[in-house]
C-alpha cells in the first residue's frame, strides 16, 4: 500500500487536502501525550510491575496506542473515513475493477486523454451510505481493555498488536464487502477463510499507526494496500468462475 500510494501520483490530492491540519493535529495529541504522561506511566510500570529497561519501551507503545486511539477518533472529524473511501474505489477502477464501485457511485468512462484519465476524477459521488470502517464501540472497548498488555515484559507489546489486529484486520474490507453487497454471514465467512491474513494486515496497520504524526499518512496507504488486496480477490474469484465455466463446457461436450 505505501509503495502503490506514493508510486501513484492521482492519489496525493486526497492527501494534500487534509495533510497539514491532521499533521498539527497529531503533533499536539502526541506531545501532550507525552508531556503529560509518558513519565507517570513509566514510573507506574517501573514502579507496580517492577519493570527495568522495558517500562520505557512500554511506556512508549502505551503512549503511542493511546495517541492512536485519539488521533483516529479525531480524524474522523476532519473527514479522513472519506478519503480513504475515494483511494480505496480509486484504486479499484484504476486496476480496472470499474463494475464494481459502480454497485455505490457512478464511474466514468475512461478516455484515452483528458481529465477522466485520472482515477479519482472519474469517481462520481457516492449513490449511498458510503463508509470505509464502521464506528465500532466494541473494538474501542477491546483497545482499551487490552492496553495494559503493555505492562508485560517483553511479550505484552506484541500480544496487545496481534489481538488488536485480530479485531481491527478485517474491518479493512468493510468497503469491499459492502461493494459486494455482502450479509454478515457471508462477510463472517469471507473473513473465517482468511482469518491470519486479516490478523496479520490489521496488526500491521495498527503497527503503522504508532508511527508519530505520519499516522495519518499509513491510514491512506492502508486504505490502498487494502483496495489492491481486493483487486486480486476479484481477479481469483473471476479466474475461479473462468476454470468452473470452462469445465461445464467441457463436460458438455463430452459425447460420453
Amino acid at each position: 500500500g505505501i509503495y502503490y500510494f506514493l508510486t501513484h501520483p492521482f492519489l496525493y490530492p486526497l492527501l494534500r487536502a487534509r495533510l497539514l491540519p491532521c499533521t498539527l493535529l497529531s503533533l499536539f495529541v502526541l506531545s501532550s501525550l507525552f508531556v503529560w504522561t509518558y513519565l507517570p506511566q513509566v514510573a507506574f510500570l517501573a514502579v507496580v510491575f517492577r519493570q527495568g529497561h522495558s517500562a520505557w519501551v512500554n511506556g512508549t507503545v502505551l503512549v503511542l496506542g493511546e495517541g492512536a486511539a485519539i488521533i483516529a477518533i479525531l480524524f474522523e472529524a476532519f473527514l479522513v473515513d472519506e478519503a480513504q473511501v475515494d483511494i480505496f474505489d480509486a484504486v479499484l477502477v484504476s486496476e480496472g475493477h470499474d463494475d464494481l464501485v459502480r454497485t455505490m457511485r457512478p464511474v466514468e468512462d475512461a478516455l484515452l486523454s483528458g481529465e477522466y484519465a485520472n482515477p479519482v476524477r472519474r469517481l462520481g459521488r457516492p449513490t449511498k451510505a458510503s463508509v470505509y470502517a464502521p464506528f465500532s464501540l466494541r473494538q474501542i472497548v477491546e483497545f482499551v481493555v487490552l492496553l495494559p498488555l503493555n505492562f508485560v515484559p517483553f511479550v505484552g507489546v506484541p500480544l496487545f498488536l496481534l489481538l488488536t489486529g485480530y479485531r481491527a484486520g478485517p474491518f479493512q474490507h468493510w468497503r469491499y464487502f459492502k461493494l459486494r453487497a455482502l450479509s454478515r454471514s457471508e462477510r463472517d465467512a469471507e473473513v473465517g477463510k482468511r482469518r491470519p491474513s486479516y490478523t496479520w494486515f490489521g496488526t500491521v496497520a495498527l503497527l503503522l499507526q504508532l508511527v508519530p504524526v505520519l499516522s495519518m499518512l499509513f491510514l491512506l496507504t492502508t486504505a490502498a494496500g487494502a483496495a489492491l488486496w481486493a483487486a486480486r480477490l476479484e481477479e481469483e474469484k473471476m479466474m475461479a468462475e473462468e476454470r468452473v465455466q470452462s469445465g461445464t463446457q467441457e463436460y458438455a461436450g463430452d459425447p460420453v
